[in-house]
């Protein structure tokens, strides 16, 4: 007798067949382009990682779920697994349609019957589902400034999964994973769930969870979207590969997992933990903040340490998976190896060592050694190659403020002091040249000004990525277009924002090309300071004001901090 656990699940694909018939089919119906989030959530709708759901939610599935955990149903599931569209599609939309479901290249995945459609309350969403409206929260972030303003939901019918080009080996659906536990004759698995590279002391931790569980061990990492600021993907799967022989070949397998992350704490714990189930695991390891965001607004954690483990702990018996807790591990140096911290009695007398997070990230950046009782060579050799000492990286100075602060003449002067350094291509986008260059057919409303801002991003980012120092001078007033440039950029490099606090009174007084005065007078709409908001910068690294200081001084500052991040040599 098959095991539940390990028996087929349902997936929503249609036979070949009928999947090459659909797509003709398909081709004359109404096209939504999925966001990479989207894209993600669909394959797992498909091959049954999100089993029981059949599509994208529908209202009242959704309200049920944001409020109770819970589908209309009664089943538990704690996440809305939503389609969100813009005002404009939406109205295109009537109930009972179909729509073709595309990614970004424009190939089909997949049609919905579109059963509902309306406009969430997202603020509620946030505070139910994330626990707070603070866009501090990565989510409640792209819930309010990434996300369309409409809900559609209906059932979802796939013609193909989406194409990976990368790690193909390694990409297995649930069914897919329950043939192998059934082939391998794996009874009891244990998931890890992971964002990061793995150190010496997962390994450790992984193994004991395995032992305790008297299971094998799956590493299933995520590989959608995760937090902004992660280890990319490719990086940390080659890290994963290189540790894989250093566990026993019999007892231990690696998947990837196309899941984009909410960071929603204890919801996302049990959200996991059903995930898991429904790739044929029995086990899963809950982490100490389990999928927690960091800081929130006021600096606190937005989750208390062990609220995941509570939450997944009270629902278990209904989930069909049991929870393996996550030990805080340290490196004993008088023993040479790894015990769980709350298990050493002698504390007194021995050596605990333990580099965190932010510490190993500081020794990388700064090319400062990482020592062996930490991590894996073959890791840490990874880890150097993507991400090299910070004075070898590209980086993005962005100079934010009102028209006439000086933005673009301390940028000037700033890219000329870089220029007599060298060692790296310096390149200025300064607001009038992008505007010229990049988006001469822009106009200046808010929709124009933020295209705009993220094309200059856009570039920017492409710079960082291949080594290069961007220099930015544009107003960009909005801090949630600011806030999403810098995550763009901050997946390649360091990102500098630099406040040119310049009072509106004195950009008045050196207006040369006559902007306030015509502003003042109605005859230029929306204009920053004037008749439209500019957000102030609460954390730039940098605030440098121009009044009564030469321009010499003010980008000598910004080459200081420069020195001081460790992004050119001092």
């Amino acid at each position: 007798m098959s095991l539940p656990n390990l028996a087929p699940i349902p997936e929503l694909y249609v036979s070949y067949e009928s999947a090459q018939k659909m797509k003709v089919e398909a081709g004359n119906l109404v096209s939504h382009d999925l966001s990479p989030r989207q894209i993600c959530d669909l394959e797992l709708l498909m091959n049954g990682g999100f089993a029981p759901l059949k599509g994208f939610l529908g209202q009242e599935d959704y309200d049920s779920v944001v409020e109770t955990m819970r589908l209309k149903d009664g089943s538990l599931w704690p996440m809305p697994i939503t389609l969100d569209v813009g005002q404009a599609f939406a109205d295109k939309i009537e109930i009972g349609q179909d729509i073709a479901l595309r990614d970004q290249e424009g190939v089909i995945l997949a049609t919905m019957t579109v059963t509902d459609k309306w406009s969430p309350d997202k603020s509620r969403e946030a505070e139910k589902v994330f626990g707070a409206d603070d866009s501090a929260h990565p989510a409640v972030n792209y819930l309010h400034n990434t996300a369309g303003p409409v809900y559609l939901g209906g059932p979802v019918t796939g013609i193909q999964q989406p194409v990976h080009y990368d790690f193909r080996a390694s990409r297995d659906t649930p069914n897919e994973l329950r043939a192998r536990f059934r082939k391998l004759g794996w009874r009891k698995v244990v998931a890890f769930q992971t964002r990061n590279p793995l150190h010496r002391a997962h390994q450790e931790l992984t193994f004991r969870a395995a032992r305790e569980s008297q299971a094998n061990l799956l590493i299933h990492p995520v590989v959608g979207m995760t937090k902004p600021g992660d280890v990319d993907h490719f990086t940390r799967v080659r890290c994963y590969e290189a540790v894989l022989d250093k566990y026993p070949a019999s007892t231990t397998t690696m998947s990837l997992l196309p899941l984009a992350m909410r960071m929603a704490g204890p919801r996302e714990a049990v959200w996991h933990g059903l995930i898991r189930r429904n790739h044929g695991c029995t086990h899963f390891i809950v982490g100490r903040d389990h999928a927690g965001p960091g800081k929130n607004s006021q600096g606190e954690d937005f989750y208390g340490p062990y609220d995941a483990q509570e939450l997944f702990k009270e629902h278990e018996a209904e989930m069909g998976i049991e929870m393996v807790p996550f030990k805080h591990m340290v490196y004993v140096q008088e023993r040479a190896q790894y015990e769980p911290a709350d298990e050493i009695v002698d504390q007194d007398k021995v050596t605990i060592l333990s580099i965190s997070g932010t510490e190993l990230r500081r020794r990388l950046q700064e090319g400062i050694d990482i020592p062996e009782w930490f991590s894996f060579p073959e890791v840490v050799k990874e880890l150097r190659r993507t991400r090299p000492p910070r004075a070898k990286q590209g980086f993005t100075v962005f100079f934010t403020g009102f028209s006439g602060s000086g933005k673009s003449t301390i940028a000037n002067a700033l890219m000329v002091k870089l220029m007599e350094m060298g060692g790296r291509p310096v390149t200025l986008l300064d607001g009038d040249i992008v505007r010229k260059n990049l988006s001469s057919e822009l106009g200046f409303s808010k929709e124009h000004r933020d295209l705009n801002i993220r094309r200059i991003g856009y570039v920017a980012s492409e710079i960082t990525k291949n080594g290069g120092i961007a220099l930015c001078a544009p107003i960009a007033p909005y801090a949630a277009t600011r806030r999403a440039v810098r995550e763009e950029i901050e997946q390649y490099g360091a990102f500098v924002e630099v406040h040119v606090a310049t009072s509106l009174e004195e950009c008045e007084k050196r207006d040369r090309k006559g902007l306030y005065k015509l502003a003042r007078e109605g005859k230029i709409k929306e204009f920053t300071g004037i008749s439209d908001p500019y957000d102030v910068p609460e954390t730039p690294e940098l605030r440098v004001d121009t009044e009564g200081q030469d321009v010499d001084n003010c980008a000598h500052q910004v080459v200081l901090k420069l020195e001081a991040m460790g992004l050119i040599a001092g």
